[in-house]
């Protein structure tokens, strides 16, 4: 997974996979989801994402099931 994010815009690109999109769904106002053919996803993009989505820092946590 790889997170971009673009100050210019304020937009973050969540991107979960390599593979080829074919439609893109508008969950909100600021949401998209990019799917490929089989409907699963492959980005976010999270617009206004500071702004509207409290994205001021980004951490990342493995979990370990127990």
């Amino acid at each position: 997974m790889k997170i971009k994010y673009f100050t210019d815009t304020d937009t973050a690109l969540l991107e979960f996979s390599s593979r080829p999109v074919v439609e893109t769904r508008e969950v909100s106002e600021s949401v998209y989801l990019d799917l490929d053919a089989d409907g699963n996803i492959v980005n976010m993009t999270l617009e206004h994402a500071k702004q509207k989505a409290g994205m001021k820092e980004v951490a990342f946590q493995e979990m370990q099931r127990a």
